[in-house]
């Protein structure tokens, strides 16, 4: 049988220590035992939830930084738009390159 650790987490939320080698146990130390399609349930949810977050973790290194965002609304609280224009542009930008579920 094949177990992933955080499957095992997913189904089993009173697993306290998981081990590839010995098994799952509960806090009391009892040995839980494993129900691989309970286990292969709980990977498939997983890999959904990452799947429908993939463009979360795509767009974050691309968005312009907090610092230029800082830079722009100063400059925007002067009367000078500029910035702010082309940091909203940018984050357009990584939008459209990573839509969310088929959306930007």
């Amino acid at each position: 049988m094949t177990y992933n650790i955080e499957a095992i987490r997913k189904a089993y939320s009173n697993a306290t220590k998981i081990s590839d080698r010995y098994g799952a146990f509960d806090a009391d130390g009892n040995q839980i035992e494993l129900d691989q399609a309970l286990v292969d349930a709980a990977a498939a949810e997983i890999a959904a939830e990452l799947a429908a977050t993939e463009y979360q973790r795509q767009r974050a290194p691309e968005y312009p930084s907090m610092a230029e965002l800082a830079d722009a609304l100063y400059w925007n609280s002067t009367g000078d738009s500029t910035k702010l224009d082309e940091y909203y542009a940018a984050c357009a930008a990584v939008k459209a390159k990573y839509p969310k579920g088929g959306d930007s």
